[in-house]
């Protein structure tokens, strides 16, 4: 794995000068690549591109980058791994050319498949996970690409320094930031998205003039740099290319129309999709376990990641090398399950336990970590498991994805049964039933259920049971489709009441992100479920968990690979009838059946609780002083960006246990925290 970077200089500037700020802005990457270091400069072109390396496949000098194709013609500098460039290399040996190969390394096998096959014709078959910066010194045109599911980041856009706006792309923010002078305020839009989703959606960042680069894009910059001045970009591409003076994006690889065509050709056979999900898997597995260096995999206990590893071990008779973390707080611990699934499968197990006082040692790196505002707070024990896995290997296999793919969220369960219901009462007994719910205060709701627990001698632990009540009653109030329930189900209600900004000015920004309001595929969207596994697959898989797992990995120099998102298997899953992934109960069917054939079931069964810490009474305790500096009431007030009477409130109401804020109150501090950082 490895950072990239680069910026077309203004004429003014010198080219010694450039590459001074190239080389800052590239190390300020060294965390993504720690083995090396280089940049390439093209004076007629103006432009410049830096390159920090992970050495993963072939580790000697022969895959440093930026590198130049054979021919001459091509200059790449490329972030990612491509699994299947052993056979992308023999095919392009059969050409009519002998290639004299410098190294064994993926890089020079993708550079010469663009040289050979051309831009469009290789990426489709190219089976990885990739940012790619391509300048081209015949036609004078420079490149960006993205893989299909935004595995690796990409960052574009005009940095402004004051006076000069210059066109820059990085893997991450830092290293824009880098460039001297860097000014670019902080995006209103943006910012009531992140308050929303809890962290910045594509194709936005938390800067104006700066943006990600969508999945399955390619940015083209023709023959003369770009003017230098900032402009807008739309939400979204749709169905059309996107151009801007003498810049275009268009979509390389399109998701509406993969999950159409396989939808068009379901299974009927519930053993044949197994047998074909379990062959196809322990093929990319193999594919995605070529390494020059030390191997494993994440391993929580629940079903995807003890899939990967069940079909990693029986790929080799070599104990493979798991690793798990676990907490003090017995409800938060699943290691006993990892423990257990470890065990029977007989690999080489690690545990790291992490406490209160361990996660304080990291918050103040998490701005850092991240660039930009991002508040799902399982980001820290994801860094823990990576800084953990680091110690013994640099290549980690992971089980992201599938959730989304197989139908393991709970919502995919709870949502559709709970909107059938909905939708048979009137909108307007709907919203008179929301408003009485809300009547009713927390705490009374609260007794209630305790009561009603005694009297019935019930022994149901349904915490926090009125701010649930009152959640759903929000909901009941405005919900009205099952576009807007799912909406109302992934997103945090009363987001514009932390931002000081006018009402209209909230309202010119309010708006809705193009993930759902883009027009779903003709084909395997009849159900609810499959609208919301499509719909985070284009979004929350990317910008929340991708995001998630990719900075934090990346904090501990430590790659990550997820078979899941092999299009095959993506493509595979989407062949699936939702019978097959969700039953009365449970998510993942066709993905325990073949798991059972390697763990028993005994070991797997029980309630989802995801990748979770105590952080709520973690705010109370232990981080309780570090986040009072952070709310502190005049502190907000003079920043001018949050309500700082509001926010007030709500630490007052989490504080004394009259409400749980939790996940508010984490957005806000991740936020002060970030803002802290850019001073």
């Amino acid at each position: 794995m490895c950072g990239i970077t680069g910026f077309f200089k203004l004429n003014q500037m010198s080219i010694s000068d450039a590459e001074s700020i190239l080389r800052d802005m590239t190390d300020s990457l060294i965390h993504r690549g720690p083995d090396a270091s280089n940049i390439f400069s093209d004076t007629g072109s103006n432009l410049l591109m830096g390159h920090r390396r992970l050495s993963i496949i072939d580790t000697s000098d022969g895959g440093l980058q930026p590198m130049h194709s054979h021919s001459g013609n091509l200059v790449i500098a490329f972030n990612g791994e491509i699994y299947n460039h052993r056979d992308l290399r023999a095919e392009l040996e059969k050409g009519n050319s002998p290639i004299n190969w410098k190294s064994s390394s993926d890089t020079e096998t993708l550079l010469e498949a663009f040289d050979h096959w051309g831009i469009e014709n290789t990426l489709p078959k190219l089976r990885g996970m990739f940012s790619i910066a391509l300048w081209d010194y015949v036609s004078k045109d420079f490149y960006l690409i993205r893989d299909r599911f935004g595995e690796k980041p990409l960052y574009y856009g005009w940095v402004q320094d004051g006076k000069n706006s210059i066109f820059s792309f990085a893997s991450e923010l830092k290293a824009l930031r880098k460039y001297p002078g860097f000014s670019n305020s902080i995006s209103k839009q943006s910012l009531l998205q992140y308050f929303s989703y809890m962290y910045v959606p594509c194709p936005l960042s938390i800067f104006n003039g700066i943006f990600k680069l969508e999945p399955g894009c390619i940015l083209k910059v023709s023959t003369e740099p770009p003017k230098h001045e900032m402009k807008e970009i739309p939400h979204s591409l749709g169905d059309k290319a996107f151009v801007y003076e003498s810049m275009s994006i268009t979509r390389w690889y399109d998701f509406n129309k993969a999950v159409n065509i396989a939808a068009q050709n379901l299974f009927t056979d519930a053993k044949e999709a197994s047998l074909a999900l379990e062959t196809e898997l322990e093929k990319v597995i193999k594919m995605q376990s070529l390494s020059d260096v030390p191997l494993g995999a994440f391993l929580s206990g629940g079903v995807d990641s003890s899939a990967i590893v069940a079909l990693m071990q029986k790929q080799t008779d070599i104990p493979i090398k798991t690793f798990t973390i676990a907490f003090e707080e017995p409800d938060f611990d699943e290691s006993p399950f990892a423990n257990e699934v470890a065990k029977h499968l007989q690999t080489d197990h690690s545990e790291l336990l992490v406490t209160a006082k361990d996660a304080q040692s990291i918050i103040p790196n998490l701005p850092n970590l991240y660039d930009e505002p991002f508040a799902d707070y399982s980001q820290i024990p994801t860094y823990f498991v990576c800084k953990s896995a680091k110690q013994a290997v640099t290549v980690a296999l992971s089980g992201d994805a599938g959730d989304e793919l197989f139908g393991g969220y709970n919502r995919y369960l709870m949502a559709p049964k709970l909107w059938s219901k909905l939708s048979l009462i009137p909108k307007y007994l709907r919203q008179f039933i929301g408003r009485f719910l809300l009547i009713i205060p927390i705490k009374h709701w609260d007794f209630i259920f305790y009561k009603y627990n005694k009297i019935f001698n019930k022994d149901s632990n349904f915490m926090h049971f009125g701010e649930k009540v009152h959640k759903f009653a929000t909901r009941l109030r405005v919900v009205h489709s099952e576009e807007n329930f799912f909406h109302s189900l992934i997103t945090e209600p009363d987001a514009e009441r932390l931002i000081l900004f006018s009402d209209r000015e909230i309202q010119s920004l309010k708006t809705t992100p193009a993930f759902l309001t883009d027009s779903l595929p003709a084909h395997g969207m009849n159900n609810f479920a499959s609208k919301m596994m499509y719909r985070d697959t284009l979004n929350y898989l990317t910008d929340d968990i991708l995001c998630k797992v990719d900075r934090a990995a990346m904090g501990a120099s430590l790659e990550t690979r997820v078979p899941f998102l092999d299009y095959k298997i993506v493509e595979l899953a989407w062949r699936m009838p939702i019978e097959m992934k969700i039953n009365d109960s449970e998510g993942k069917a066709i993905l325990r059946k073949i798991l059972y054939k390697y763990v028993p079931k005994s070991l797997i069964e029980r309630p989802k609780a995801g990748f979770s810490i105590p952080l709520g009474d973690w705010l109370k305790g232990p981080l309780k002083e570090w986040a009072d500096s952070l709310l502190e009431q005049s502190r907000i007030t003079n920043e001018g960006y949050l309500n700082s009477q509001y926010v007030n409130q709500i630490w007052s109401e989490h504080l004394s246990g009259k409400r749980d804020w939790t996940f508010k109150i984490w957005s806000i501090l991740m936020f002060q925290s970030w803002l802290e950082s850019t001073k």
